[in-house]
């Protein structure tokens, strides 16, 4: 028994457990603050080295900004009709049960997080660096210090205090946006100036191959990545029904029209030959536009990056504590912190795992099989959606989309992750091995009859971290209650002095 569950009633003490404490504002906050990362600052080339050709690359960002807004509607509909953390996991496990809903849990936390963040700590670090370096490339040492650095602070900050976290991502949020307007406004001058002979015949050379433009789709997708993270904290916003559906579709408009206007500033002053040679575009792009203030660029990069780790910590975290409260994680990753109401072993089990792939040497090796984790996630997901349909008809949903969409994403989902293992098969064949070695821990903690033995010692671990962390678990309405001088009594107890 965790020591939580042995303390007693104390009369009308608060009780301990998550907060809703997030608005619309922070929602767009979040939402836009994830999903524009290093991506439209550094490599926008992902699509154009595919496509060969300035209007396919306007063209496929486009497609792609209206594939994940529909995506993002799908998952807007089953947010309010299932308004709980934990996104994709819980609407798979309500359609499909407990083993699918714990792949998915798995997914995200040994491929999709750590991976995708470790690369984005050392991107933030390199480009922090930038200037201090501006000759040679940083010392790896000190890129992996501060990406460390970095990402404890973030960790900090949202054990600390939920709201710190959302105003941080605010913050942020404004800062890198402020910054594609930039970058937008200078563009745009270059336009109204006469500079539009990359515009003239924008299809010329394009590569209309069915292998290319499916790549240049998968690239362009995967910029547009952070949409559903919103979903895996709707107990902490305020009313999820209204706000949740409201908040993916303004942010996924901001983002497809800022994407879209950033690349056509961009084209307006780099050639594509440009762009293909550039490893961050935006400082190419000041280089030839505002070069007494291109030192500014880096920084602005690593801004971006910290504000989509920001976002993604903000809302994984609430992920593996759903999963943990499942049992489907250990138990005290489903606890809160006492003082701060924050699910606090959560993040630091996030930030340990990040800190661990930092450590790798192939870590953009690994980086490529997140392409192979999120398609598997976004597949039965809507698979969840569909099943849902027919499996509860009577459901509440206050947002009802024709069931044709969620199939038709569907199919296409299903071809993008045939055309990853196609085109990847290394990276995903390597995905399929991690994925499977989730298998005899879902065995093992499913196994409800486990030795008394075996027990004591989970409950002796659990009851460690407890005291440590000062964390208990979540009350609910049925619960007894807990505050902070029941744990402290308990703690004392406790204690082995």
């Amino acid at each position: 028994m965790a020591i939580a569950d042995k303390a007693g009633t104390s009369g009308d003490a608060p009780r301990v457990q998550l907060r809703k404490q997030i608005t619309l504002f922070h929602c767009v906050s979040i939402i836009v603050g994830i999903i524009i990362g290093s991506g439209i600052f550094v490599s926008p080339v992902g699509i154009l080295q595919n496509v060969q050709s300035v209007g396919m690359s306007l063209l496929l960002w486009t497609v792609c900004g209206i594939f994940s807004t529909l995506c993002a509607i799908c998952f807007a509909e089953l947010g309010a009709c299932i308004p709980e953390s934990g996104g994709e996991y819980m609407y798979i496990k309500r359609a499909f049960g407990d083993f699918l809903s714990f792949i998915c849990l798995w997914i995200n936390l040994v491929i999709i997080q750590p991976v995708g963040t470790a690369a984005s700590t050392l991107i933030f670090a390199t480009y922090i660096l930038r200037p201090v370096y501006p000759d040679c490339e940083p010392p790896k040492v000190a890129i992996r210090l501060i990406g460390v650095c970095v990402y404890a602070f973030l960790t900090a900050i949202n054990v600390f205090n939920v709201k710190w976290a959302t105003k941080v991502q605010a913050i942020i949020t404004a800062s890198k946006l402020s910054a594609l307007i930039m970058v937008i406004v200078i563009g745009l001058i270059w336009i109204v100036q006469g500079n539009t002979i990359n515009f003239q015949n924008p299809f010329a050379n394009s590569d209309y191959s069915a292998g290319s433009v499916a790549i240049a789709f998968y690239s362009g997708f995967w910029a547009f990545g952070g949409w559903n993270y919103l979903n895996f904290l709707a107990d902490e916003v305020i009313e999820p029904n209204r706000n949740l559906p409201s908040a993916i579709l303004i942010s996924m408009a901001i983002v497809t029209v800022v994407y879209l206007v950033a690349n056509v500033a961009y084209f307006a002053v780099l050639t594509p030959q440009e762009m293909l040679l550039s490893s961050a575009v935006a400082v190419t792009f000041a280089e030839q536009t505002v070069r007494p203030v291109v030192w500014i660029m880096p920084i602005l990069i690593a801004i971006s990056v910290m504000g989509s780790m920001n976002g993604s910590m903000l809302s994984m975290s609430r992920l593996f504590f759903v999963g943990s409260r499942h049992n489907h994680l250990p138990e005290v990753i489903s606890m809160i912190s006492v003082r701060f109401s924050t699910p606090a072993p959560s993040l630091i089990v996030m930030c340990i795992l990040t800190i661990t792939m930092q450590n790798f040497e192939e870590i953009f090796y690994l980086i490529e099989m997140m392409g192979f984790g999120f398609a598997t996630v976004l597949t039965t997901t809507l698979a969840a959606l569909i099943h849902l349909r027919w499996k509860e008809p009577d459901l509440k949903r206050p947002i009802k989309l024709p069931v044709v969409l969620p199939i038709l994403l569907f199919f296409i989902s299903i071809s993008i992750l045939v055309l990853t293992v196609y085109q990847k098969p290394q990276q995903s064949g390597l995905a399929i091995l991690i994925i499977a070695c989730g298998i005899p821990l879902y065995l093992f903690g499913t196994w409800r009859s486990k030795p008394a033995s075996i027990q004591n010692i989970l409950v002796k671990i659990t009851e460690f971290i407890q005291k440590l962390m000062y964390v208990a678990a979540e009350d609910d309405e049925n619960s007894k209650t807990l505050n902070n001088d029941d744990v402290t009594k308990l703690l004392t107890e406790n204690s082995p002095d």
